[in-house]
């Protein structure tokens, strides 16, 4: 299942109707909840695509607010491979946006999906440079194995294993039986 919540819309009935920008800490913490309650009690596995396309500003105190404690809420939550897991892609991202969350995610050793508004999805955020190759290269080629991550990335298998394992528990990549997917949307 694919979610879609457009954060300017969120911003708009939460805050004020002429409102484009996330700046103050209150004002993260109200968008926060309610793009909790759009999640709200869903038991079904999910890609939330939180589209920022309709945002001008995001300062650091909103995308710690917003980003950083929606991560550690639903990456600390419940296992990975539990039922309704939830997997975030952040799209539509420009480069201060990308500036004050990077920021945020390296302060709390986060890391995200980011499809910026001019250029290829890609992860931001706490990952080193091995575990963004491995995501690369399922994003690439799509649902594969480690065996076949290790091939393509010219890890040794047990390397790409731990990478994929990793990223799996971070949610940025989801797992079907032996493969893995990058957690993101192709559109």
């Amino acid at each position: 299942m694919i979610r879609h919540i457009d954060l300017g819309s969120v911003l708009r009935g939460t805050v004020s109707e002429q409102y484009t920008n996330l700046v103050t800490r209150p004002t993260g913490n109200a968008v926060r909840g309610a793009i909790e309650a759009i999640l709200g009690n869903e038991a079904e596995d999910a890609v939330t695509v939180i589209d920022f396309t309709h945002v001008g500003l995001l300062d650091y105190s909103c995308a710690d607010e917003i980003i950083a404690k929606l991560l550690q809420r639903y990456d600390a939550r419940e296992p990975a491979d539990a039922r309704g897991a939830v997997y975030f892609v952040f799209r539509g991202l420009n480069d201060l946006h990308i500036e004050s969350i990077e920021w945020v995610l390296n302060h709390h050793g986060l890391a995200l999906v980011a499809e910026p508004v001019d250029g290829e999805p890609h992860l931001i955020g706490a990952v080193d440079d091995e575990a963004r190759t491995v995501w690369a290269v399922v994003g690439r080629i799509g649902a594969c194995s480690a065996l076949v991550v290790a091939e393509q990335s010219g890890l040794e298998p047990t390397q790409a294993e731990r990478a994929l394992v990793d990223l799996w528990r971070r949610r940025l990549l989801r797992r079907e039986n032996d493969q893995y997917l990058a957690a993101r949307v192709v559109s």
